[in-house]
């Protein structure tokens, strides 16, 4: 006579319709689960006969002391700063941290990368969300209850993240060029894809406009330091006459300082040009690099922190934190030529 195979987490949650981690907290009668999926589960623990393993549910009570992270954008400097510090932070805490990276931030693969973290009974998971395609409501739907601390959303949502305003940034360094008494300042922009980049793509010409000023021509890049040679290029063939130019990030901007020297342009004498990041690296640039330092080592932290006070008090009113980057002044700006 076949034995009958006996139910198990994974049974119930298949046909329940949920991930077994929220089977196991209908289990054990945790908080954080909604009356409606609250039934769901029991109704099916009840049609499949379910009988929870004393071991096991006493396994699964226990937390993993184990963190998930999400990481999209990690080739770029931003993102693996941040990633570095969120494991600094995570390991400070006592915790141990799996990573899942997201190539493309379709929802197929997000949803694989984030049912990978939940199956290793994660406590909480930190997502890095810089681009448009990645949302809050998107992964509470894989995860269900675990949970979630976005690092590098979009600023104002009303959901649990961790964000460097960008926009301030962008009008500390706009207006700095402008107090040198720049008026013809271009833009070499980040993806504009991503929410950084469009909100200090937004910032700088909005700085401009209050200025009394004509935003220069804008060249979307890609982050990398080719991007922002080619984009010199293209912006020459059109403005010789800028005397700045606002780059999106550090690497662009070494691209940048490149080209110009092609040109025969001296960086700052014909042209100012700033960065954003503040890599290791600005600071020994052909001029040292002008820039905008953001705090990685906060970001770290409270994005840390934060998760673990939500994984305590689930019920924890949802806010984000916004860190705030500062001006970094070289030598790769200057008054231009006309003012001297």
């Amino acid at each position: 006579m076949k034995k009958q195979q006996r139910n198990t987490l994974h049974s119930v949650a298949e046909y329940a319709g949920v991930s077994y981690q929220t089977v196991s907290r209908v289990v054990n009668h945790h908080p954080n689960v909604s009356q409606e999926t609250r039934e769901r589960v029991q109704q099916a623990i009840e049609a499949l006969g379910y009988r929870p393993n004393k071991l096991a549910k006493s396994l699964v009570v226990r937390q993993s002391h184990t963190l998930g992270i999400l990481v999209f954008g990690m080739s770029q400097y931003g993102p693996a700063q941040m990633v570095l510090n969120i494991e600094r932070a995570t390991k400070e805490q006592g915790y141990d941290l799996i990573f899942s990276n997201v190539s493309q931030p379709s929802y197929e693969e997000l949803r694989r990368s984030l049912e990978s973290l939940s199956e290793r009974q994660v406590d909480g998971i930190l997502a890095l969300s810089p681009v448009v395609n990645i949302t809050y409501e998107m992964m509470v739907d894989i995860c269900h209850d675990i949970p979630i601390v976005q690092i590098d959303p979009e600023m104002g949502l009303d959901v649990p993240s961790v964000v460097v305003d960008q926009e301030y940034g962008s009008r500390l360094i706009t207006e700095y060029l402008i107090s040198l008494g720049h008026e013809r300042i271009v833009e070499i922009s980040g993806p504009l894809n991503w929410f950084g980049a469009r909100a200090r793509h937004n910032m700088w010409m909005e700085t401009l406009r209050k200025a009394g000023l004509t935003p220069g021509i804008s060249i979307e890049g890609d982050w990398t330091a080719s991007s922002g040679y080619h984009a010199v290029h293209r912006l020459l063939t059109k403005d010789r006459g800028c005397t700045a130019i606002v780059v999106g990030n550090d690497q662009m901007a070494l691209g940048a300082i490149y080209a110009l020297h092609e040109y025969n342009l001296s960086v700052p004498e014909d042209v100012s040009v700033v960065g954003f990041d503040d890599i290791p690296e600005a600071a020994y640039f052909r001029p040292p690099l002008t820039t905008i330092r953001q705090d990685f080592n906060q970001l770290g932290d409270t994005g840390v922190r934060y998760l673990l006070e939500r994984i305590k008090n689930p019920d924890l009113p949802l806010r984000q934190y916004v860190l705030y980057p500062n001006l970094v002044v070289r030598q790769s700006t200057a008054e231009p030529k006309a003012s001297r």
